[in-house]
This record gives structure tokens, C-alpha cells and sequence, in this order.
């Protein structure tokens, strides 16, 4: 197997620092305002010189960096721009791993299988130009590049090269290339780290050459694994990535109709038979979709032919009679300019339901989740421009007017 790497070592900075207008100058730590219950997701070379490093509190981050410029993540934003570039490296290589979630330290690491795509788009080097070409307009700066065959040979061939300069490991020759390289590399775990230290083993060629046993005996199960990362034999199976799940149904209207009832009927049906195939598949949906088809014959000029409404949910979901509420209270706000003859639901970001775990002690655990359905009701129902939540702004600032601040709802939902 072949495997290429590329590699962003702070993503969420860089998309971050290209969404912005005005990026601050000096330390700079991403992941939220020092006061809020986070973890640091990015920092600056000045943020990490003065010693932050990434997933410690926030409040540990301020203590550190008192200066520092601290900004809110944006996932949605991350995760979509991650996802485009999966949609542009598919028309590739259809073996495609990484994350979308800008908390999860893999974030920032694209893996694609390139094995026998010589023959589709030429040599390995020229592969890594065409898909850093390709890459160039959706994610910010070149990434660092590396083949190998090996998950592990490949993730250490990536860190080590430059942008615009991939390291590229024969077939075969993952132990040669690794034999000269620290023994640290081999294992996340800072003790192990150091006993290997401890006893004389700086390079991975000396892990290497030593018999699986002794290490097995010195290390247990993790001294099976760092023997085989220095031997260049694979020890994680690679999985290509499941693509989020989209689900589309459509049903006509015969004859069109103008009022809304009708359509809540139609709508109803639409939403009812998707949440069943979530329900039945355990999966939940992200975003919803509607696409409402128009009848010209006595439209006035000028009306689309097409009418869609995207709605992003508070949270994903498979409860077909939420999304209905949602869908059908944006239609009353802004109602179809013609008689509608057909209509299409799309429920997009399918993916496996995640369970809560609730607390024992406290009946409500749930009321977040409740409160963002609620206020995503009420900003369709009142205007999104009158619906507004309180947020800390800066708890220490001088005047308390300045301490907080009013922020409309993000329901997230437009009409085309």
C-alpha cells in the first residue's frame, strides 16, 4: 500500500487568519475567550514561545499569555472547508482518511490512498503537484507532502518535509528511511520516550535491530508497536473515510398549489419517511433542505423557476416533526411566489447518532439542546433580527456595559 500524507501543521490558525479582515498581530491562542470552559486549539509561534501548547484550558493559556489575543473557533466554517477539499481530492483516489473536527489533534492531516494511480495521473510527484494545485483554492498555504508505505513511515515523512517539497519513501524502504531518525518518534508517550532514552536507544534503527521479545518484556504491549513502526511493517489497518450521507426525496403536486396547507401535508409525508430511515438506520441528519419547484404558467415575469430553503439544525437529528416546524415556519415566513409543483427534501450530514450520557442528579440535562430548538423557533416565527441571547463579552472589562453583549440567533437558514 501506498499512502500520501499532506499535512497542515495549524490549519485552524491559517483558515482562521483567511477568514479575517484585520488578523491580530502578536500571540494569538484560538479556541474561545479565557474566561469560557475550553481547551486551546491553535496558537501562534509567539503564543507557543511563551508555553502554550494546544488542549490546555483556556484559563491556563490567559496565564500564560496575558497579552495574548484570544479568538473564537468557528468549527462549522473548519469543518466545511475540510469537507471541499475531501469532495476535490474524491475526483482522485476514492481512498480518502482524516477529520473534519477542528478539536479532534488530527485535524489538519489528509491521508489518500494512491496506489495504482500512476496510470490516471502519473508519476507520485506529479500526483502530489496536481492535488496541492487542487487544494491551493480551498485550503490556506501548501501543505507538507509524504508517501510512504506505512501509516506511521508516511505521518514521519510528512512532519519532515517543507512545503512545496515532499519526502517521498521508496517501495519498501521504510525501516532505511526511519533507521536514522530520533526514537522518540516511535511513541506518543512521554515515558516511554524517555526509557527508550534511558537506555541508550537514540535512533530507530537501534529499536530495530533489538529482538521483539526484550522490548515486549520492557514495555509490554506498546513495545510490540514501536518495534514494528522501526522495522517499517504496518500495525493500523488503513480505513478510507464514510463521506457524510446525503438522502433525497421528491414527490409531485398534481395540480400546483399556492396555499401553504397543502404543502405541509406533502412536506409532512417527505419528513416523516426520511426521520423513519434515520430512525431505522440509527443515523441523524445535520442539515435540511427543501427545493420547491414553481409553476410559471401565471407566475408575473421574472419568478425562478426553482425555490430553495437550506435550514442548518441546532443539532443533528432524526425527529422528522422538528425539521418539519423548522422548514414549514421559513415557508411561512417567506411564501413561494407561484403555484408549487413539485417538492424535494434533502437531509444532508447523515451520519450515526451519538448518544448523551445524562446526569443522575440533574432532570434537565438536556434543556441546551431544547433551548437552541426553541430559539431557532422563535427567531423564524419573530425575525432573526429580534430573537437575541446574552453573551459574556469580557467579564474584567471596566464598565459593565462592556462586560457583555447581545447576539442574534444563528439559525443558520437562507432562502435561494
Amino acid at each position: 500500500m501506498r499512502l500520501l500524507h499532506l499535512y497542515w501543521p495549524h490549519l485552524p490558525l491559517d483558515l482562521a487568519r483567511a477568514r479575517s479582515d484585520s488578523f491580530p498581530s502578536g500571540p494569538v491562542i484560538l479556541g474561545g475567550q479565557p474566561w469560557t470552559d475550553g481547551t486551546v486549539i491553535d496558537a501562534d509561534p509567539l503564543a507557543r514561545s511563551l508555553g502554550v501548547r494546544r488542549g490546555i484550558p483556556l484559563g491556563s493559556a490567559h496565564r500564560l499569555a496575558p497579552e495574548a489575543a484570544f479568538l473564537d473557533p468557528d468549527p462549522g466554517a473548519d469543518a466545511s472547508a475540510v469537507e471541499a477539499a475531501f469532495e476535490a481530492l474524491a475526483a482522485f483516489s476514492p481512498g480518502l482518511a482524516g477529520v473534519a473536527d477542528p478539536a479532534d489533534p488530527a485535524f489538519g492531516l489528509l491521508v489518500v490512498q494512491v496506489d495504482g494511480l500512476e496510470r490516471l495521473w502519473g508519476s507520485e510527484e506529479r500526483l502530489i503537484e496536481r492535488l496541492t494545485g487542487v487544494l491551493d483554492a480551498i485550503l490556506p498555504g501548501p501543505p507538507r507532502a509524504g508517501i510512504a508505505g506505512t501509516r506511521f513511515a508516511a505521518t514521519v515523512a510528512a512532519g519532515r518535509a517543507r512545503p512545496g517539497q515532499p519526502i517521498i519513501v521508496p517501495f519498501d524502504e521504510e525501516a532505511a528511511f526511519l533507521a536514522p531518525l530520533p526514537a522518540g518518534l516511535l511513541s506518543p508517550d512521554p515515558d516511554v520516550r524517555a526509557r527508550l532514552g534511558r537506555f541508550g536507544l537514540k535512533e530507530i534503527g537501534a529499536v530495530a535491530d533489538l529482538p521483539r521479545s526484550a522490548l515486549v518484556a520492557r514495555f509490554g504491549p506498546e513495545g510490540e508497536r514501536i518495534h514494528a513502526r522501526a522495522r517499517g511493517e504496518e500495525i493500523v489497518r488503513f480505513e478510507p473515510r464514510r463521506t457524510p450521507e446525503r438522502m433525497l426525496l421528491g414527490l409531485p403536486i398534481e395540480p400546483p398549489v399556492t396555499d401553504l396547507e397543502p404543502l405541509r401535508f406533502v412536506l409532512h409525508r417527505l419528513t416523516g419517511t426520511l426521520g423513519d430511515q434515520l430512525v431505522a438506520r440509527g443515523m441523524a441528519a445535520a442539515t435540511a433542505r427543501l427545493r420547491l419547484e414553481l409553476d410559471l404558467a401565471f407566475a408575473t415575469t421574472g419568478t425562478p423557476e426553482h425555490l430553495a430553503v437550506e435550514q442548518r439544525l441546532p443539532e443533528p437529528t432524526a425527529d422528522a416533526e422538528a425539521i418539519e416546524r423548522l422548514l414549514f415556519a421559513r415557508l411561512e415566513r417567506t411564501p413561494p411566489p407561484a403555484a408549487v409543483q413539485r417538492l424535494e427534501l434533502e437531509l444532508g450530514g447523515v451520519a450515526p447518532a451519538s448518544g448523551q450520557q445524562l446526569s443522575l442528579f440533574t432532570p434537565q440535562a438536556a434543556r441546551n439542546a431544547r433551548l437552541a430548538w426553541q430559539l431557532a423557533r422563535l427567531a423564524l416565527t419573530y425575525g432573526e433580527d429580534r430573537v437575541r441571547r446574552v453573551t459574556l463579552a469580557d467579564p474584567e472589562a471596566s464598565l459593565p456595559e462592556r462586560r457583555w453583549g447581545w447576539q442574534a440567533i444563528g439559525t443558520e437558514g437562507r432562502i435561494q
